[in-house]
């Protein structure tokens, strides 16, 4: 398959390294655009202001990897790859392996999520991919689970472009107990600013914080209660595949404003 590979840890992380290489070797074809330094929780940002610069990077992937650093954001390096850089759109376009987690509300701020629904937005199916740690870098067991889920989407396709969320656990495969398809749990971060001083005296703020987790959540408007929730897979060891879309429109709230009868003041 052809596929076109980005991410936000940067051209330079092993993460995407270990991901395109994987996929190289057994045959795919392969094409890396990423950015050229790290890119975390820039969300869904675009490069409007300045010009945008990309250059052929040599040496560090599998031979038969064409690889491309980028200034720009993730999108930006999916919409530049899609636009510009590649002759053919790709079967798939996946975008990681992320060096930590991406559950729950971590997805509106992910800019490897984002890299994924560029791809959605243009009609290509897409799988973000996550390791959640951030201290490990045993990213292969991630990349031969996305390796057999490409096989399995080769040969059996979605029957629409979907942006599939995959986070792997950091354990031994071995340890894994399974892959489990979920819903979007709750993962937000209690946030604290730092307030501090610069060596000319002026004041700056870093934003801190803790992550918070929930395991018991609302019922979903749509799906069982029997389906868990990315969070608690995740802790459970399985590996998470979250079906996400970038229509954000709330069903509840358009139900609830039609019966407000707010249609109805002009």
């Amino acid at each position: 398959m052809k596929l076109l590979i980005s991410n936000d840890d940067g051209i330079f992380a092993l993460g995407v390294r270990t991901l395109a290489n994987t996929l190289a070797e057994v045959g795919h074809d392969v094409t890396v655009v990423c950015p050229d330094r790290e890119r975390s929780a820039t969300g869904h940002g675009l490069t409007l202001h300045e010009p945008i610069r990309a250059g052929l990077v040599d040496g560090m992937f599998h031979p038969t990897v064409a690889a491309w650093s980028c200034s720009g954001t993730p999108s930006d390096c999916v919409k530049l790859a899609l636009g510009a850089l590649i002759e053919q759109p790709p079967d798939l376009v996946l975008a990681g392996i992320n060096h930590g987690p991406n559950l729950g509300t971590d997805i509106l701020y992910s800019g490897t999520v984002s890299a994924a629904m560029e791809g959605i937005i243009e009609g290509i199916p897409s799988i973000a991919l996550s390791l959640a740690s951030y201290t490990s870098k045993e990213f292969q067991v991630a990349a031969e689970f996305a390796k057999t889920l490409i096989d399995k989407l080769g040969k059996q396709p979605l029957p629409e472009a979907t942006l599939l969320n995959v986070n792997v656990p950091s354990v031994k495969s071995s340890e894994i107990l399974g892959i489990k398809i979920t819903r979007q749990g709750i993962r937000r971060y209690f946030d604290i600013f730092e307030k501090r001083v610069d060596p000319r005296g002026k004041t700056y703020y870093w934003l801190a914080g803790e992550v918070v987790e929930e395991i018991d959540q609302p019922e979903h408007l749509h799906l069982s209660d029997d389906i868990l929730t990315d969070v608690q897979a995740i802790r459970d060891k399985y590996i998470t595949v979250t079906p996400l879309q970038y229509n954000l429109t709330d069903v509840n709230g358009v139900i609830n404003l039609q019966q407000l009868g707010l249609g109805k003041l002009c």
